[in-house]
């Protein structure tokens, strides 16, 4: 590991937090985890490759395989779920919760996608609100949007403002 004057870490796995330098009271767990980190502080990332490119942001929370695996300095996301928040690289304040919730998402911040592919194409739209299965999986810019319920507008690919219950 490269850490010089870090603290308060905790690495398990193999390349697991090596890149630390300064970053303080982070903990990694699984292989490759937060392997690209140089001063990001209070994450945890647990699962194969989790935050594995994350180098300077802070306060991310990322649970399951490949969940924020390419974020670099978005922060303040949780990500829980096997490729959830995946392409997230600049995103803050996302949760994604489920098998690839939110997983398209570059830029987008403010998002809320709860189920299997809630929310998956979204690349930089934000402060959307999305659960259930497929809900709002089609949308990929929209903007302050509300779906619950099983696939509830799914076909939405960038409309503004919308609700949906079903």
């Amino acid at each position: 590991a490269a850490n010089t004057t870090a603290w308060g870490n905790v690495a398990v796995g193999y390349q697991s937090l090596d890149a630390n330098t300064t970053g303080d009271q982070n903990t990694a767990v699984g292989y490759n985890s937060m392997t690209s980190n140089t001063n990001g502080e209070f994450n945890v990332a647990v699962g194969r490759s989790a935050l594995s490119s994350n180098t300077t942001a802070d306060a991310n929370t990322a649970v399951g395989y490949y969940s924020l695996l390419s974020n670099t300095t978005g922060t303040f996301n949780v990500a829980v779920g096997y490729n959830s928040l995946y392409s997230n690289t600049t995103g803050a304040g996302n949760t994604a919760i489920g098998r690839s919730a939110l997983g398209a998402n570059t830029t987008g911040i403010n998002n809320v996608a709860v189920g299997y592919t809630a929310l998956d194409a979204n690349t930089s739209g934000y402060s959307n609100v999305a659960v259930g299965y497929e809900s709002l999986s089609g949308s990929t810019t929209g903007i302050g949007s509300t779906a619950l319920g099983h696939q509830t507008l799914k076909a939405n690919t960038t409309g503004d403002y919308n609700t949906a219950v079903g």
